[in-house]
């Protein structure tokens, strides 16, 4: 129960991240960024009477049903409650907080802003294996009837946005909103890597017994010990520690290390993708 509520909390924060990217830099300056909120702005411009909010909240009803039917009862759980609360939020600034013009008239200033916010809103939402719906739904139906990687399939369709947007708003707009949609993919990609890093240690040394004390008591990490390590150079036989622990604690323990065994051999790296107790849980 402690972790869905959990969830749910980062999944709102998410959210709102993109939602606050969307409607204040996106929709006030006709970025079109790829999904529904990049096609929002295209069709808004064609309709001429019908706002980017309203547009997206049907898009994505629609493309929520379209999931549903297409990829069947599977359908995730928390991409419906985000993508539900995307459209009621957008919605409720529209209707609180009309914009009717940019917040300034330094686009690039803008836009940055709206890669930030939007993707660490996304990075929050792909960690918690949820998304905003929108084009995400049509990338994985793609997926499934083609085998193409998901995060392809996004680039095509978010790549055919952007393109009509430069028929729509011009070439300026267009190379605005194509370098977003490229630095956003890399701002993504390395955000969820920093949410989910974490240290490894490889400890060889004498003193085995003291450094898995302190990691197990002061820590409350577990360790495995591999014997039978020679070295090659002095034929010494001596037991490998194997361990992984959170940024914080990494540091505790590298320091602990050098207090213990100042001979120490250790070698620490940075991984995002250590599933297990403690860690991810898939």
């Amino acid at each position: 129960m402690k972790s869905t509520v959990k969830s749910y909390f980062f999944i709102t924060l998410g959210t709102i991240l993109v939602v606050l990217g969307v409607y204040f830099f996106e929709f006030a300056n006709n970025f079109s960024t790829g999904g529904v909120s990049g096609t929002s702005v295209i069709l808004s411009k064609l309709t001429g009477n019908i706002s980017p909010a309203r547009i997206a909240t049907m898009l994505n009803l629609l493309l929520l049903l379209l999931g549903y039917l297409v990829l069947g009862k599977g359908f995730a759980l928390k991409t419906v409650y985000s993508t539900l609360l995307y459209s009621i939020l957008l919605n409720l600034l529209e209707a609180f907080v009309p914009m009717n013009a940019p917040l300034t008239n330094q686009k690039m200033l803008e836009l940055f802003f709206d890669m930030l916010l939007v993707s660490f809103g996304v990075a929050i939402l792909f960690n918690e294996e949820a998304s905003s719906g929108g084009t995400d739904i049509v990338a994985l139906i793609i997926k499934k009837h083609t085998g193409l990687d998901i995060g392809k399939a996004l680039l095509v369709v978010d790549f055919f946005v952007v393109c009509a947007s430069i028929a729509v708003f011009g070439t300026e707009l267009g190379m605005f909103s194509l370098f977003a949609i490229v630095v956003r993919s890399l701002v993504v990609d390395n955000a969820i890597e920093g949410f989910n890093a974490s240290k490894f240690f490889l400890i060889i040394t004498e003193k085995e017994a003291e450094i898995t004390r302190f990691i197990t008591n002061e820590l409350d990490r577990g360790a495995t010990i591999i014997n039978g390590c020679e070295g090659v150079y002095t034929g010494d036989k001596k037991r490998m520690l194997v361990c992984v622990v959170d940024k914080r604690q990494a540091v505790r323990l590298k320091h602990k290390i050098r207090a213990l065994d100042e001979k120490a051999f250790t070698i620490i790296g940075t991984s995002s993708d250590i599933i297990g107790d403690g860690f991810r849980i898939v």
